[in-house]
Formats: C-alpha cells, sequence, structure tokens
C-alpha cells in the first residue's frame, strides 16, 4: 500500500486551510485538526461529543497560556517534570478554546508528546486538538499504515515508517481546587497522594 506522507510545511499549511491529518507520538499515532476544525475530528471517529479532545502543543509555553491562574502553579509543577512525555494534564482553562475541545466543561487536557518529528510538526502548527488514530471503541493504531488504513485520504507526517511508540495511550490525570485525580492509567505512573 502506498502511503501519501507531506512534509512539515506541506502539512500545516493542510491543517491551516481546515484539513486534519494524522502524525506520531510517543505513545500512540494521533490524529488531529486546528482547534476551530476539532468537530470533524469527532464525525470522522464516530467519537460521541461528550469524550472531549486534548490540547497537543510543541513546548510548556505554548500550552499554559490557556491555563486559568488558578491551576497554573499546580500544573506547572508536574508539566515541568514529565513534559515532553506521557502524561496529559486537565486543567481549567480561560477565554473560550474549551468550547472546540469540550462540550462539557471548561477544562480540557494538555500534552506535550516525547518524540521530535512530534514537537517540530507542533512547534510550526501551534497547539492542535488531538485523539488517538482510531474509530470510536476500536483498537488506536499502532503506526502510520494502520493509520491510513483507518482513515483513508487523510494527510500523514512523513518520513514513514514513523519511529515507534510505546503503544500506550497517555496517562490522564484532572487538577479540582487544588487536588489531583487520576482519570486513565498510562504510560506513566504518578503517586498523587
Amino acid at each position: 500500500m502506498v502511503i501519501d506522507q507531506l512534509g512539515i510545511d506541506d502539512l500545516s499549511s493542510k491543517l491551516k486551510k481546515g484539513s486534519l491529518a494524522l502524525f506520531p507520538t510517543d505513545t500512540l499515532p494521533a490524529l488531529c485538526a486546528y482547534p476551530k476544525y476539532s468537530k470533524k475530528i469527532w464525525i470522522i471517529k464516530k467519537r460521541p461529543l461528550t469524550k472531549p479532545l486534548i490540547l497537543m502543543g510543541g513546548c510548556l509555553a505554548d500550552l499554559f497560556r490557556f491555563v486559568h491562574p488558578c491551576a497554573k502553579e499546580d500544573g506547572l509543577k508536574l508539566a515541568k517534570i514529565h513534559w515532553p512525555g506521557a502524561l496529559t494534564i486537565v486543567l481549567p482553562t480561560i477565554g473560550n478554546l474549551s468550547q472546540n475541545l469540550n462540550c462539557r466543561s471548561n477544562s480540557i487536557g494538555f500534552r506535550v508528546p516525547d518524540l521530535k518529528l512530534a514537537r517540530d510538526l507542533l512547534m510550526q502548527t501551534g497547539p492542535l486538538a488531538t485523539t488517538s488514530a482510531n474509530i470510536s471503541g476500536e483498537s488506536p493504531a499502532k503506526d502510520a499504515l494502520e493509520a491510513s488504513i483507518q482513515f483513508p485520504g487523510i494527510p500523514l507526517l512523513g518520513p514513514v515508517p514513523w519511529p515507534n511508540s510505546s503503544g500506550l495511550a497517555s496517562t490522564v490525570i484532572s487538577w479540582e481546587e487544588g487536588k489531583w485525580n487520576l482519570l486513565r492509567s498510562g504510560s506513566v505512573v504518578l503517586n498523587l497522594k
């Protein structure tokens, strides 16, 4: 099977025009869009609107500008230890960004992946709405070939083959009034007590 792959410049250009895209991360391949086009992700994944997307960025500063001041200090402590890496941190936001990623709350998940190719893309595009590259309820794609089979016609970041990922989803924690809650176990093991 021939896989259409684009470099960072060409993929960034397509994303800016409203395209979805596929790219590798340190955990699982990601399906992404600019936040203002994120509704397309829920549609193509057949994902319930009640399941939020995360905002992935190339660096801590790109993401923390959206974090509500009440959670910044606590969030930064963990982000500085675990980013780049496989920890998704759910924090309250400022502005209306959460409307594009989480219809049930003003909190969204943030993550900086520990894969240079992914961070290079995100540094060029700015933060992107992301989720694992799979139809909702099905097993996540493990590589570029599986991702392109699940989502034919969606452009993907080259070069292919992608670097190996862990195959494990990120650990997800949420902050509420100064306390951390584990929402999903994953690659990172934390002691939140």
